[in-house]
């Protein structure tokens, strides 16, 4: 009798669960309809992950670009990206540059790594070593591990900067320090 009651239990929290997911989305909903880009943009990776929703692509795309047009960071990031995966829209390196730039004049140090990385490998934009290295500082001094490792790489190898150990050794002290296991192993390289 006792599993019984634990399982009608379970099953109560469960449906409670979803009601209320249920309703975070409508409301949700409202408010990007509305015009709030903070909404739209939660909308949009709702519908990019599936939550509460039925996953798409192409919806978490219109979404994102509603945000991103209001000039919010991280969907004019997430469209970016998408557009760099081709996911929801057709794969265009140019257009994906066009909103990672954005988002990443905005300060979104994720935005910035990406934009390094787009300079680095010459996708949307012609290569420019030098200006990856300037996105990448700017994403590691805000505190980003992958780009503090990345900068530790930088420097390093001397790509886009004077090759520089001790540099790149506190690069990759800083991101080691928050776990990145890549940093961590690359310091025990450089110290042999």
């Amino acid at each position: 009798m006792l599993r019984m009651i634990r399982g009608c239990m379970v099953l109560m929290v469960a449906c409670f669960a979803l009601l209320a997911q249920a309703q975070n989305v409508e409301a949700t909903k409202r408010m990007a309809e509305s015009g709030n880009a903070a909404a739209q943009n939660r909308l949009g990776a709702m519908y990019h992950q599936g939550q509460g929703v039925t996953q798409s692509y192409a919806e978490a795309v219109k979404w994102w670009r509603k945000a991103a047009d209001q000039g919010h960071a991280e969907s004019q990031y997430l469209l970016g990206d998408m557009y760099f995966r081709g996911q929801g829209v057709a794969k265009n390196e140019t257009e994906a540059m066009k909103w990672t730039r954005k988002a990443a004049d905005q300060g979104l140090a994720q935005a910035q790594l990406g934009l390094a990385n787009m300079y680095i490998n010459g996708q949307g934009v012609a290569e420019d070593l030098a200006e990856a290295v300037k996105w990448t500082h700017k994403a590691a001094e805000q505190g980003l591990a992958p780009a503090q490792y990345m900068l530790g790489l930088l420097y390093a190898n001397g790509y886009g900067v004077e090759k520089n150990e001790a540099e790149a050794a506190n690069w990759y002290r800083k991101a080691a320090a928050q776990g990145d296991e890549k940093a961590r192993q690359a310091l025990e390289t450089l110290k042999k």
